[in-house]
């Protein structure tokens, strides 16, 4: 595709389609819905953090008047009989199932134990105070280091590590290796060797809205969810597998979603939600109070990370190697292979190897966050890089720049890259004015570049002419990020048409074909590919209509402009598409295009970012006063949002460096469960966040699209803390950088 072509409407800011309805409250998210003969479903969770279920007694709680129905595990299909004998049946859905509702024990303090309906929210909350469950409470194991102790308490006691051959019962569920060439031979080619450990701990998406649903079941089997997610294909699939029930039978409607982030591509609500609606013959509204979010959906989980980088004294790198332990929570399923990939991709080794440990501790099952595991990745590699740029005496950009990966590079986690931004978007960060700037006492400025591979997935499409010329789009996924407006730019780019002209609906699970979740920053790239070829389909159908009118053959007829046209036939007046619209009944009937497809070509992200920070030597606070986000986004299709990706990544990351983390007491019981004690970044705690949109072009998308959602939240760790040790002197390499950390580091208490 080339780079000088101009475009009608890709690349403009319009109004997005969904702000009047968000702003004056008529959008409704998963709590919003409701039926006139609706309970309300509330969750029993366990005080412990790990104990064996001794018994349940639900007798007091079903004799409460108000109460329709109880449930427990035991109204659940036991699912272990169908997962893999070889691991002690853990597969995905086995260990999804026991997530949902504990069985035989509880793996973590929240974990469900049993649901009520009842006619009222406070009957609910009063009948879980009368379920009687008697508990052997069992040890537990709180992070990785004694997970992984020769005597640690197994998590799950029939575990095996997989990827390990002869492997025994472990709290390792699996173990991934990835890279090329030999890291011993390249450490000998080095002149300079820098080893270091870095530890994150938990941190939550910081979602404002909690997880909610609605459901309806009829006595003929069917069932109706009206689900806040990331993707109600998602929601349809993992409901009916956990209640072995026909695909066919659930229809999921898809709510508009206040934030997720990663953390809505699981369920954990909508099957107890239809349980009790069977069990009642009644529908049942089950939202998670703030609290329960916090303690039993899925938080990014900690992670201890060995990285030793070796370069030549010229500040070429001979080799990389690194060992990644990441908590998955209470099951297997971490993003550890996420962080195997990305820890080394924006640049060239010649010899790289990364080993990676899915730990298993008696803390929720972690969900995705936002490029899962890249940016704890980031933050070793990253402070090593820069570490390595003061011992050589080279710029830190400098340095970068001569190792950035480029077309043709070997991948640390296998292909070559095609085209990519990385050298075009530390060469931006380095012209910036910000770069150049100076700076004041106790302040200092750090650098750090970003990566996230992309997703594609399935994705399926419907694009279909009204009478009046309007154009209306179906998609299968949920806009978060601004797919309604791209999706309608990329469709009036195709037709020729007014950006007014189109509407985009978010349509319902028996609407639309399959589609993956609006995850891995796929939906504009992916979706928007399965959009393309169903408005292709419509403008085919278009040129054969006019050629009927013309009584001339299809292939004498071409789409510009918005207008049929007759090769070569000046005189002949183009047909418009509200014409053609307008007479599709006579010339052969309704038009509408669809499309579905498992997009390839995924066009890789990079992103590099500055961040200046004041450090208050008094108290330790680190404040950030200036930061800078540079990112290829191959195409901007709506510049606004994607600016708008990129700011919310850097302040998402900032939070991540200096404030935010999970608080675990001695019994596995979270303490600060809630906005007030989880403190994320609000408007006063960050500068504006100044960003620069590179475009290079993706060549596997019709407009050059990349995604853009994740890379921005990959980089803002390591610049920060990058930033701090150049105010400083000191480095710290375990998150958050909060002021007491901080202040003991400058007092010469030992970082790290």
């Amino acid at each position: 595709m080339s780079e000088e072509k101009k475009f009608r409407w890709v690349g403009t800011r319009p109004i997005r389609p969904d702000g009047i309805d968000k702003v004056t409250g008529r959008a409704n998210y998963g709590a919003d819905f409701a039926l006139p003969d609706m309970l309300w479903g509330k969750v029993l969770r366990s005080p412990h953090a790990h104990a064996r279920i001794q018994s349940i007694d639900l007798e007091r709680a079903k004799a409460l008047a108000g109460v329709h129905a109880v449930m427990t595990a035991e109204d659940l299909p036991d699912l272990f009989a169908e997962a893999a004998k070889s691991n002690g049946g853990h597969d995905g859905f086995n260990d999804l199932a026991h997530n949902v509702m504990a069985r035989g024990r509880v793996l973590y303090h929240g974990h469900a134990i049993a649901a009520v309906a009842a006619t009222s929210s406070a009957i609910a909350s009063q009948a879980l105070e009368l379920i009687d469950v008697e508990y052997e409470p069992l040890p537990h194991v709180l992070d990785i280091a004694s997970a992984i102790a020769s005597d640690a308490t197994l998590v799950h006691e029939d575990r095996v590590t997989q990827g390990v051959e002869g492997a025994g019962l472990s709290n390792v569920a699996n173990r991934v290796q990835l890279g090329h060439g030999d890291p011993a031979e390249g450490f000998d080619l080095a002149d300079e060797v820098i080893e270091r450990e870095f530890t994150t701990r938990p941190v939550h998406q910081g979602y404002i809205e909690p997880h909610a649903c609605l459901a309806q079941t009829t006595p003929d089997g069917r069932v109706t969810l009206w689900s806040s997610s990331q993707g109600h294909f998602m929601v349809r699939d993992y409901t009916a597998k956990l209640l072995d029930i026909d695909l066919s039978l659930v229809k999921v409607i898809p709510a508009e979603i206040g934030g997720g982030f990663g953390g809505k591509t699981t369920v954990y609500l909508e099957p107890l939600a239809v349980v009790l609606s069977r069990k009642s013959g009644r529908s049942v509204k089950m939202v998670m109070s703030r609290e329960e979010v916090f303690r039993a959906s899925g938080p990014t989980l900690g992670t201890r990370i060995k990285l030793k980088l070796g370069a030549t004294s010229e500040g070429v790198f001979t080799a990389g190697e690194a060992t990644l332990h990441y908590e998955g929570g209470a099951f297997g399923g971490s993003s550890v292979m996420a962080g195997c990939m990305t820890i080394f991709a924006p640049y060239a080794f010649p010899h790289v190897r990364s080993t990676g440990y899915d730990v298993m501790v008696n803390k929720p099952k972690g969900a995705a966050y936002r490029a899962p595991g890249a940016p704890m990745a980031a933050f070793a590699l990253e402070t090593v890089i820069d570490e390595m740029a003061e011992r050589l005496e080279v710029d830190p950009v400098d340095l970068r720049l001569r190792n950035a990966a480029k077309e043709g590079t070997l991948a640390s986690f296998g292909p070559r890259y095609r085209r990519v931004g990385c050298v075009e978007t530390l060469e931006a960060l380095r012209d910036h004015p910000h770069y150049s700037a100076p700076l004041g006492p106790h302040q200092g400025r750090g650098v750090a570049v970003g990566f996230w591979f992309n997703a594609g997935l399935q994705s399926s499409a419907g694009v279909n002419l009204n009478p009046d010329g309007t154009v209306t789009v179906l998609s299968g996924n949920p806009d978060i990020g601004g797919s309604r407006a791209s999706l309608a730019l990329m469709t009036a780019e195709e037709f020729g048409i007014e950006y007014e002209r189109v509407e985009v609906v978010i349509a319902d699970t028996q609407s639309i074909g399959y589609t993956d979740v609006t995850g891995g920053s796929r939906v504009t790239f992916a979706t928007g590919m399965a959009v393309i070829e169903a408005a292709a389909d419509v403008r085919r159908q278009l040129c054969e209509r006019a050629a009927v009118v013309w009584e001339v053959d299809a292939e004498r007829v071409v789409w510009e402009d918005g207008e049929a046209r007759l090769k070569g036939e000046s005189d002949q007046a183009p047909l418009t598409l509200a014409e053609l619209a307008q007479n599709a009944g006579r010339t052969g009937g309704p038009i509408s295009g669809r499309a579905a497809l498992t997009a390839r070509g995924v066009g890789m992200g990079f992103g590099a970012h500055i961040c200046d920070v004041e450090v208050d030597p008094e108290t330790g606070r680190v404040e950030v006063i200036r930061y800078t986000a540079v990112q290829d986004a191959g195409r901007a299709i709506h510049p606004s949002y994607v600016e708008g990706q990129m700011q919310g990544g850097a302040v998402q990351g900032i939070g991540w460096a200096l404030n935010e983390e999970y608080v675990f007491d001695s019994d596995g019981k979270l303490e600060n469960p809630g906005f007030l004690d989880y403190r994320i970044p609000v408007a006063s705690d960050v500068p504006m966040i100044d960003t620069v949109i590179v475009e290079v072009p993706n060549p596997k998308h019709p407009y050059g699209v990349r995604g853009v959602g994740e890379v921005p939240i990959v980089a803002p760790i390591p610049a920060v803390v990058n930033a701090v040790y150049a105010a400083t002197g000191v480095r710290f390499r375990d998150l958050p950088l909060s002021p007491p950390k901080v202040l003991a580091g400058l007092d010469g208490e030992s970082a790290a």
